[in-house]
């Protein structure tokens, strides 16, 4: 029999339970209630579920890889998030080219690196 995995989703921490909840809703995830006093959060079929729980060294040591279409999108997103000042420390860097794909850093009000790449395209 081969084995197969019908769903995968990741338990991140939150430092601020309520603006981390604020935050991803914010860069455009749907959130819904989870169990045990967690949130779950979905955009395009991705999924992850955010607890009421923190660990600095723990938080400070998640990366999150995601695969996107439009690097700069994301950036401004970020910008615009980060500008309100809702969110006090989300540190962002600039989009860069890495081994062909362009990368994006954004790190949530939890320490949660989140990483967005965006592959070359084929021709480019």
């Amino acid at each position: 029999m081969a084995l197969s995995i019908n769903d995968f989703k990741v338990y991140m921490p939150a430092k601020n339970f309520e603006q981390s909840k604020r935050f991803y809703s914010a860069l455009g995830f749907a959130m819904s209630e989870g169990w045990g006093g967690a949130a779950d959060f979905e955009l395009n079929g991705n999924r992850f579920r955010l607890q009421d729980y923190y660990v600095k060294d723990w938080a400070d040591n998640f990366m999150v890889v995601m695969g996107v279409d439009d690097v700069e999108s994301w950036h401004e997103r970020a910008r615009e998030i980060a500008s309100s000042g809702e969110f006090g420390h989300i540190h962002i860097k600039p989009p860069e080219a890495v081994d062909g794909s362009l990368v994006l850093h954004v790190v949530d009000p939890s320490g949660v690196l989140l990483i967005f790449v965006q592959k070359a395209r084929d021709g480019a």
